[in-house]
């Protein structure tokens, strides 16, 4: 390399450390791996591990999307265990007065 040319620059990597602390409310057991692999990425950035980084991102990625797949599922089943629920004593018409 000659003096005064830079190094080629490598495009940025996306930490997902938004996604992941939005998943860590949906569904905290796999945000945490999430949140720990977003964490790696711009140290590794920074040491020049681009290879390194893309792969926490995309661990960071993978751990953040099966998060929210889970919690939003969850979320999901539970509304409508309660709402059929609150349906179904409806429905029943049991009275509990006499």
């Amino acid at each position: 390399m000659q003096p005064g040319t830079h190094p080629h620059q490598q495009p940025p990597v996306n930490n997902n450390m938004t996604m992941s602390i939005v998943a860590i409310f949906l569904f905290w057991p796999l945000a945490i791996p999430a949140i720990i692999n977003a964490s790696k990425v711009n140290p590794l950035l920074q040491q020049g591990d681009y290879a390194g980084a893309q792969a926490a991102a995309a661990e960071s990625r993978k751990w953040s999307k099966w998060a929210l797949i889970v919690g939003i599922g969850w979320y999901v089943v539970v509304l409508l265990c309660c709402a059929l629920g609150g349906v179904g004593a409806i429905m029943s018409g049991n009275s509990s007065t006499n």
